[in-house]
């Protein structure tokens, strides 16, 4: 038994999931970084300080057989499970009446059926451990909708109905489950934006900017560590959805 706790991370290789895993890593834990692909170089030497503390596992989240195996990674590797992060997630935006039903079960697929993936074989380790937390990226657009985003808003409005669930069934073994929302989030899509429309977007929000990865990773950090939280969306968007 690893006297670190054991997190997994998917979707971790960029953004607001590299910027948990980095946390976490920070944190002292042992992560597992699931990504679509092998760690880039770069990437490899930004995390050089940890490397004797995480391994990438190459996975794609809506595969079954690709869940349970990095479940089952973390369990050989460390020999046991503490905290899963479902962070992957894909948009294809566009409106509803153009939405294909491809683009829309893509979606779903990935960021709910994923997360579900995931969660389902997390949940046996736990359970045997009697202990663990889960910690799913929902998104504001969940919760409230979004122009274009009727995929995407699904997904997230589903994982947020998974969440309450597993944080009710995981109770029972002294598992929780909690859902962090964010709002506009800089990240390397943002960066894309043009300054005027980058402009446009802060001007509603609040506290006049966007949040950046780190301001998430610390809320999941905090949920990791609460004890007496579970069940619970935290939305983390500077006062947009006020």
């Amino acid at each position: 038994m690893s006297e670190k706790q054991v997190a997994l991370v998917t979707g971790a290789a960029k953004g607001i999931g590299l910027a948990i895993a980095s946390r976490l890593l920070h944190d002292g834990f042992s992560v597992i970084i699931n990504s679509h692909h092998p760690l880039s170089d770069e990437l490899k030497q930004q995390l050089a300080e940890f490397s004797d503390q995480y391994v990438n596992v190459v996975g794609d989240v809506v595969d079954e057989d690709d869940a349970k195996s990095m479940i089952d990674t973390a369990v050989e590797t460390y020999g046991q499970l503490d905290v899963l992060v479902n962070n992957a997630g894909i948009t294809k935006d566009k409106l509803l009446s153009r939405l294909s039903l491809e683009d829309f079960k893509a979606v779903l697929d990935t960021n709910l059926v994923g997360a579900f993936n995931m969660t389902k074989f997390a949940m046996k380790v736990m359970q045997k451990a009697r202990s663990g937390a889960i910690v799913n990226i929902s998104s504001i657009s969940g919760l409230h909708g979004n122009l274009g985003q009727a995929n995407y808003s699904a997904s997230k409005a589903g994982l947020v109905g998974l969440t309450k669930t597993a944080a009710r069934e995981g109770a029972l073994r002294n598992i929780r489950a909690n859902a962090v929302a964010p709002g506009m989030i800089r990240t390397a899509m943002t960066e894309k934006m043009s300054d005027r429309r980058q402009k446009e977007f802060a001007d509603q929000i609040p506290l006049k900017r966007f949040g950046e990865a780190d301001e998430i990773a610390d809320t999941v950090a905090f949920l990791i560590h609460n004890q007496y939280i579970t069940g619970q969306v935290v939305t983390v968007d500077g006062g947009l959805t006020i």
